[in-house]
């Protein structure tokens, strides 16, 4: 594993429950940090700032469930991933968690084991507030559905709900809603969540709206190791109190709320065995 030796030894001590911050206050006192990978380019999820900063809803769980654990915000080292690699990440220990709008999958599980579900998110339609046309997926049939270069969500849509959709590929979600924007395309598919956090953007509140069609269901789980059950069982002890002191709560309206986000509340945890 990528973790340090004092890592190494702080997770051996959650492992047997030894770690004086697990599930309390006061750990991390004796030098134990964690490595978390997160996204960096996703407003409301998790976003680096130009000043260097990492802010966003996976960013918020991230940082309560490290304090269950013991270590504080200080000692997080935050590392930016892209989807494709966060198996390897956990595989290779290059990092202890992954907090990265992460869906579990059972292939997924196959690598890698996971602690939550934290959030339940769908995929779903954003186009511009003032376009009344788009109700359905099959309204989008002869319309340009806007496509980021490699991502399977737009093309789902295409293949199974609207198969004259004129998608066209962008090399990023900004581009994407600059097209949407601008009426050179009329609507981006995403994880309701992460176009949630674009819309909720200061630059863009009012321009856009979410359909609400909820085409999938995409539960967010934290990565660990695999097999790496202890250590999941603290993380998921984490997340439950994180929704039943409301911090969960506070963390959604924080960084959905400015979009109008009609959020399903805290799901059930099932990744427990």
């Amino acid at each position: 594993m990528r973790r340090s030796k004092g890592a190494a030894a702080f997770v051996a001590l959650v492992l047997t429950g030894g770690a004086a911050g697990c599930g309390g206050s006061d750990g991390g006192k004796d030098g134990d940090r964690l490595t978390v990978a997160v996204r960096d380019d996703l407003p409301g999820i998790g976003l680096r700032g130009p000043d260097g900063v990492y802010r966003g809803f996976d960013i918020d769980v991230a940082t309560y469930v490290a304090e269950q654990l013991g270590v504080p915000e200080d000692r997080i080292t935050w590392k930016a991933t892209v989807p494709a690699e966060r198996e390897n990440l956990l595989v290779r220990g290059d990092v202890d968690l992954v907090v990265a709008s992460y869906s579990i999958t059972d292939e997924r599980k196959r690598k890698v084991s996971f602690a939550g579900p934290y959030f339940l998110a769908h995929q779903d339609l954003l186009v511009r507030a003032d376009d009344t046309s788009i109700k359905d997926a099959g309204d989008l049939n002869s319309r340009k559905l806007c496509s980021v270069t490699g991502s399977t969500s737009a093309q789902n849509v295409k293949d199974e709900l609207a198969p004259k959709a004129d998608l066209q590929e962008f090399s990023s979600p900004t581009e994407c809603l600059t097209g949407l924007e601008n009426k050179v395309v009329d609507a981006l598919t995403n994880d309701d969540a992460i176009l949630a956090g674009f819309a909720a953007q200061r630059a863009h509140r009012g321009k856009f709206k979410l359909v609400g069609l909820r085409l999938s269901d995409e539960r967010y789980g934290i990565g660990v190791a695999k097999s790496d059950s202890e250590l999941r069982g603290k993380v998921n002890k984490a997340l439950r109190k994180m929704v039943s002191d409301k911090s969960w709560d506070r963390a959604v309206r924080k960084h959905f709320g400015p979009a109008r986000f009609d959020y399903e509340q805290a799901p059930k945890i099932t990744e427990t065995g």
